[in-house]
């Protein structure tokens, strides 16, 4: 068994940590703060290749395996978890469906500019009556002659008043259940289509969660995903996919929690000596370390799984409910490190504390994280 990254793994793992200490790291306090997309950040990660890292050469992408992207997301994280959970929604929600069920002429329309960050793409699949029940979808799409007309409401949606191009879940046969719901492709601009408002929240205040509205919204034949019908068995896939980079965002938050507590360890004096050298500090720290290490593991075996093109259902799963916890009990110890310091805007530590929270909730809770992997060991009995 072999843990060891490829060249080209370890020259992204370097290429994206260079980036993400120098360009994102020092502004991160400033986007949280001041709740500030970070635009300039995004455009340049699409001009590196960042933003197209697992999408095929011939769509403008770079064409890295899974482990590759996780790493970036991993990197990204540990630098801003605003910044991390644009990188991740855009290019696992965004553009993982276009690549796996578009069409080569959606391809080269949509999924080549996302690639490059010239388009930001965004997932609307939450409703205010389908969050954990995804398959709950009350958004309606009815067939006019060659277009259909889509009336509903989308929240919580990350990069949504943003996007240039979003793809949604709407119900085209609701006697079918979940084998009428289909996947459409809308632009930004589309007549009835519009964003109603931008979420203030709790973390990640750097990145934008929109409310999305559609009122006799018209997209064309065109603009479907696969086939009517097709949305639920796609959405599953791309979620499937969506929990290895929140596994990932997790894991660089969890790392950055690490970071910044061994530092203060270090320097931090009280009783005439570094805290550090307290058994009661190590012990948090080794703790710390040990599952951040698991999580890491995790967290690449499922990516490589998904690389070897066999089902990994559990295996995401697995990595982001641990790996979202694990990024919670660090960032509680870190803070608790610092003390009273930690819980001040000028640490880091309360920062990553209220961005990691969102990890074991976005992407499926943790408690539906346990109910895929119970289905999963269980089987049919």
């Amino acid at each position: 068994m072999d843990f060891t990254l490829t060249e080209e793994q370890e020259m992204i793992r370097k290429s994206v940590r260079e980036f993400a200490e120098k360009e994102v790291a020092p502004r991160a306090q400033e986007i949280d703060k001041e709740h500030r997309f970070p635009e300039e950040i995004i455009r340049k990660m699409g001009e590196l290749g960042f933003l197209g890292l697992p999408i095929p050469e011939e769509y403008d992408g770079v064409g890295a395996d899974t482990v590759s992207y996780a790493i970036a997301v991993e990197e990204i994280s540990r630098a801003c978890g605003s910044t991390g959970i644009t990188f991740a929604a855009h290019v696992s929600l965004a553009c993982g469906p276009l690549v796996y069920f578009g069409s080569d002429e959606q391809k080269r329309k949509y999924l080549a500019p996302m690639a490059t960050g010239e388009w930001i793409g965004a997932f609307g699949l939450t409703e205010p009556d389908a969050g954990s029940d995804a398959g709950a979808t009350r958004t309606r799409a009815v067939r006019d002659g060659d277009e259909w007309v889509i009336n509903g409401r989308k929240i919580f949606i990350t990069n949504g008043s943003l996007a240039d191009v979003i793809i949604i879940t709407a119900m085209t046969d609701p006697e079918a259940g979940t084998r009428g719901i289909t996947n459409f492709i809308v632009e930004k601009g589309n007549p009835g289509f519009k964003p109603w408002r931008d979420e203030d929240k709790m973390g990640l205040r750097g990145s934008v969660t929109s409310e999305l509205v559609f009122e006799d919204c018209r997209v064309p034949d065109a603009n479907i995903l696969g086939s009517p019908g097709d949305g639920f068995r796609q959405f599953l896939k791309v979620l499937d996919g969506g929990r290895i980079s929140i596994g990932a965002m997790a894991l660089g938050l969890a790392q950055a929690a690490l970071d910044k507590a061994t530092e203060y360890a270090k320097t931090r004096v009280q009783f005439g000596q570094p805290i550090g050298k307290f058994q009661a500090i190590q012990w948090m720290l080794a703790d710390m370390a040990t599952e951040i290490d698991a999580a890491r593991l995790m967290v690449y075996r499922a990516a490589w799984l998904k690389d070897q093109g066999v089902r990994y259902t559990r295996e995401a799963a697995m990595a982001k409910l641990y790996a979202s916890e694990v990024a919670e009990r660090a960032a509680f110890k870190a803070l608790q490190i610092h003390g009273g310091y930690g819980y001040m805007h000028e640490y880091d530590v309360e920062r990553i504390y209220r961005d990691q929270r969102l990890c074991s909730i976005g992407e499926g809770t943790s408690e539906i994280q346990r109910l895929v992997i119970a289905r999963e060991v269980l089987g049919k009995f």
